[in-house]
């Protein structure tokens, strides 16, 4: 592994890590390498190599995914089209093949290995093997079976991180229904707006949960969600944690308890799951819904597979040895990412509850007891610990970490430090970008190269992932549009109620024609390395020259006792701009003559005088999504004018008062313009 500055300052792009010899000839890819190599007679000989083929043929790599992993046989393969249709959207994939996502996760692990380990605030520790995961799925699929839910029809779930939720989904999508899901921290409406959409037969749920050590009462929420779900016939309830209530939502409803749903003789020897299209509806996934009503966004069994097994293997490096844990919660795309970490026989780790209670080392405590092999967290996240001085090798042996995974924002070049120094120097830290509309990455990690501070490895496999500017010209070593030239398996098989796919044309293919554009700004390097650098529609554009949001944030959020940032543009009348700046600060500290110095300086050094705000006012703190996301674009609306119904819908932000600042400075922010 290589060195790092002795001064203890990284700059972005300064190496942190290489792999070793021996991780690299043990790491899945090199295997898939060499596989390829004698299957296809290649000769691939690096990640660079084989991911231009991947591209450059992308129906016989995805082929060879299928092939290689036991999803279809080579006979299978041999007889059918991989890719019938290759127009996007439309791509019509594998499609004379048959398969069951579910069916083939179960059968991955060893029998008496364990599939799911649980830790909770308000239940504890628990586990299960392989064998009792495929049994309780079997069970609950036979029960949902059995009350007439049918190949198609929608499965909704209300629940906490749990491993009831992971055997609800497998069991859902077992027998070809379609699962959806939310957290019991989503405010009723919230949950209503999302599930209203898909009509949900069955709902699984909690009656309340418990975080940062206090009881969330959710009854009045579940009694409106039932009253609003008028296709509901049956409701399963968990009893999760001290003082949950019983739903009783009156004799329209049947109302089950999970043990008795799963009380049948059902054994997963004798249980034949669904055999469904290789595109039949999985699962939807929603928009954060930040304006408007959230877009249900529906995935096909196969391409959620095969990119599941792709990830896993190739680029997490995950195998039956692995033990996965990823910080999320049900409402968000990296439970599903999660869960597919038993594509590869391994153990995952479910955990309901506040990362830093009772403690900062809440995670790190199970991480090590456990001994997680990867581990994956938000920035933000980390921000915390390195702003509390928090350092968990201080305390803990957290030895058995191989790879750190950081999504959710961007990462900078500190957070990539902080882990090198804090927990281990032998650790493949994985920083990705890609989204809920394709539950999986466009750009990402891989085992077998370094890791360079602040910067995503390389473009993933089986993506044309490229920066195009706005004529639509490929860009290198330059902010561009984040594009996909090529289909992806696992893009959306359609949108709810968009029966036109409008609304799907829309998202995605509104800038350019049969390119899909993900929203994101995008620098790659002339060796795959690339940043993001925010969404391309919160970009700050002054007099011609594009910068990202985040690389702002990067520059002065290192700045000591400024805790958080939140950056607007505003286009004004005559090519004018307003552009404040927004800072959290710690420990009482006011903004100040100075500050505001020391700030203006760090963004005219990093970047240019064009980028010094404005002006620059203290708020005690940032809006966020439920999801972690900076409110960028709604703050935008906000102080543009907009009315605080029509610029965010209240129920997805994770602190709703925080926004009152904006109503307010909208109201007298004309006198700066």
């Amino acid at each position: 592994m290589s060195s790092r500055k002795s001064n203890g300052t990284v700059n972005e792009g300064d190496l942190l890590w290489e792999p070793s010899e021996e991780r690299m000839e043990c790491a899945g890819i090199t295997g898939f390498i060499h596989w390829l190599n004698q299957y296809y007679r290649l000769e691939l000989t690096d990640y660079g190599s084989l991911w231009k083929w991947s591209t450059d043929n992308i129906e016989s790599f995805w082929a060879a995914i299928a092939t290689r992993y036991g999803v279809f046989s080579e006979e299978q393969i041999k007889s059918t089209e991989v890719l019938a249709q290759s127009d996007m959207p439309g791509a019509d994939w594998f499609p004379d093949l048959s398969l069951n996502f579910a069916n083939y996760l179960l059968r991955q692990g060893e029998a008496d290995h364990i599939a799911i380990y649980a830790e909770s605030e308000a239940r504890g520790t628990s586990q299960i093997t392989w064998t009792e995961l495929r049994e309780q799925v079997t069970k609950l699929a036979t029960y949902l079976r059995a009350i007439g839910v049918k190949r198609g029809d929608y499965v909704s779930a209300y629940l906490p991180m749990s491993t009831e939720a992971v055997v609800a989904l497998l069991a859902t999508t077992s027998i070809g229904a379609i699962w959806s899901s939310c957290s019991p921290d989503f405010g009723g409406s919230s949950v209503v707006e999302r599930f209203f959409q898909v009509k949900p037969k069955v709902l699984i749920t909690v009656s309340g949960y418990q975080y940062a050590g206090k009881y969330f009462d959710r009854a009045p929420e579940l009694d409106l969600i039932v009253k609003e779900l008028s296709n509901l016939t049956d409701v399963i309830y968990i009893p999760w944690c001290d003082g949950n209530k019983r739903p009783h939502p009156g004799t329209a409803v049947n109302v089950t308890d999970w043990d008795s749903a799963l009380d049948n003789d059902m054994t997963f020897d004798m249980f034949d799951a669904e055999s469904v299209p290789f595109s039949h509806p999985l699962w939807v996934l929603y928009t954060s819904g930040t304006t408007g009503l959230p877009k249900g966004i529906v995935h096909g069994h196969g391409g959620i597979l095969l990119e599941f097994i792709k990830s896993a293997w190739l680029h997490d490096d995950l195998g039956p040895g692995s033990i996965k844990f990823f910080f999320t919660t049900t409402g968000w795309t990296m439970f599903n990412l999660l869960v597919g970490g038993l594509v590869a026989g391994g153990s995952i780790v479910v955990y309901d509850g506040s990362p830093t209670h009772p403690g900062l080392g809440r995670l790190f405590d199970f991480a090590e007891k456990l001994g997680v092999t990867y581990f994956g967290t938000s920035p933000a996240f980390v921000n915390t610990l390195i702003e509390k001085g928090f350092s968990p090798k201080e305390s803990h042996d957290l030895s058995s970490i191989k790879t750190i995974a950081l999504t959710g924002s961007p990462a900078a070049p500190i957070t990539f430090e902080w882990f090198y120094k804090n927990l281990h120097e032998d650790l493949h830290i994985i920083s990705m970008s890609g989204g809920t509309d394709v539950a999986a990455a466009f750009v990402g990690g891989t085992p077998v190269l370094p890791v360079h501070a602040g910067q995503i490895q390389a473009p993933c496999l089986g993506v044309d992932v490229r920066a195009f500017n706005d004529d639509g010209d490929i860009v290198v070593d330059e902010y561009g549009e984040l594009v996909v030239t090529q289909p992806m398996p696992s893009m959306p098989v359609y949108f709810i109620n968009d029966p036109d796919y409008q609304r799907y044309m829309d998202s995605y293919f509104g800038m350019y024609k049969g390119i899909w554009r993900q929203g994101d700004f995008i620098r790659f390097q002339r060796d795959g390395r690339c940043i993001i650098s925010g969404r391309s529609d919160s970009t700050l554009n002054r007099y011609g020259i594009r910068v990202g949001t985040a690389e702002i944030y990067r520059a002065i959020e290192k700045i000591d006792g400024l805790a958080d940032s939140l950056i607007i543009n505003l286009e004004l009348a005559g090519a004018r701009f307003f552009m404040p700046l927004f800072v959290v600060l710690e420990n009482d500290r006011l903004l100040d003559g100075p500050l505001i110095t020391l700030i203006e300086q760090t963004l005219k050094s990093e970047y240019s005088p064009r980028y010094v705000p404005d002006r620059i006012y203290q708020i005690e703190e940032v809006p966020y999504t439920l999801s972690g996301k900076k409110l960028e674009i709604p703050v935008k609306k906000l102080l543009s004018g907009q009315s605080l119904e029509s610029a965010v819908n209240l129920d997805s932000v994770r602190n709703p008062a925080a926004l009152d600042y904006f109503v307010n400075l909208a109201k007298t922010i004309e006198e700066y313009y």
